[in-house]
């Protein structure tokens, strides 16, 4: 598309994204390997007794909680995990997204919804077999709600070429301490490539509602995870928010990349010792305490919650 027909949001995230050669740092080809090493030689003192075939597996979410309520997560660890509504929009609208880079034309954005859900169907894995169980319903409000995102998307981002190599639902993962401690996560968006120890990458998550200072965390423990994968740093990292079409960006350094090495290890470290003596966990208030699993028995949690309304003048009677 010409620059006329793009809208304006689609035009500032092309001046958000977009970089010229000049402006692509270039990092110390040594920077990933130090990184590693930083980690491992911390984590060694903690991790020496985990079992590799049970390691200690560290997702951004993990970290979040442990760097959070430590209760929380215990609990959140002990649940099975299942799927709901609100967990499965993303991988609805993100294959969407997929397919809309691949696929000739312009289809509609309910029929890339329809399409994704029908493909994630027909897998024989857990989303796929909660997808084929799914209350009708409940199948409408997934659609609905999915059709919302991909709809924002599309309106905001200009049409991604394949030359950016655009890669949804991107995995990422690195084994440390062979195999007793493993970082995962999965990028929504990512752009661009490195070249040599030249960084040329975006990674995006889309989001929707209020930022959260988590946010931005949790692209930087993608931005480390990609360091340590393959050497070279991402350029940027940014949450894009389709309700609003707005970023929160900022760009990689080494500054950045040891801070998230750092908070990495106090949680990883605090997940080793928690799994060892769960009953250390620390208790710790906030707005999250409201979806905690232990809510009905967790007096802090309930008393931080009615001072919270209080203060805000909301009557929990009416709830």
């Amino acid at each position: 598309m010409e620059s006329e027909q793009l809208t304006p949001a689609q035009r500032a995230v092309l001046a958000e994204l977009g970089a010229t050669p000049d402006e692509r740092p270039r990092f110390d080809p040594a920077l990933g390997d130090r990184l590693r090493a930083h980690v491992e030689a911390d984590l060694a003192a903690v991790a020496h007794e985990v079992d590799p075939q049970d390691p200690v597996v560290v997702t951004k979410h993990a970290l979040a909680m442990v760097h959070g309520c430590e209760a929380r997560y215990l609990a959140e660890q002990a649940d099975p995990f299942a799927w709901t509504v609100p967990m499965a929009r993303g991988v609805v609208a993100h294959k969407a997204i997929e397919l809309s880079v691949h696929l000739e034309g312009e289809p509609e954005p309910l029929d890339l919804v329809d399409e994704s859900l029908a493909r994630l169907a027909e897998d024989d894995w857990s989303l796929g077999q909660w997808l084929r169980t799914l209350a009708e319903v409940d199948l409408a409000e997934l659609r609905s709600i999915a059709n919302d995102r991909v709809s924002a998307f599309l309106e905001c981002f200009p049409p991604l070429k394949s030359r950016w190599r655009p890669v949804t639902e991107s995995r990422v993962r690195s084994e440390l301490l062979d195999g007793r401690v493993v970082l995962t996560g999965k990028v929504d968006l990512t752009l661009g490539r490195a070249e040599g120890s030249t960084a040329g990458k975006v990674l995006l998550d889309l989001k929707t509602g209020r930022t959260h200072p988590q946010h931005r965390e949790d692209l930087r423990f993608y931005a480390l995870l990609e360091t340590i994968r393959i050497g070279t740093p991402p350029r940027r990292v940014a949450s894009y928010y389709l309700d609003r079409a707005r970023f929160e960006a900022e760009d990689v350094n080494e500054d950045l990349l040891f801070a998230a090495a750092e908070r990495l290890l106090d949680g990883a470290s605090r997940m080793i010792e928690l799994g060892e003596q769960p009953g250390g966990a620390v208790k710790r208030t906030g707005p999250a305490c409201r979806w905690c699993p232990l809510l009905e028995r967790c007096e802090e949690g309930r008393r931080h919650l009615d001072d919270a309304d209080e203060a805000s003048g909301i009557d929990t009677d009416l709830y």
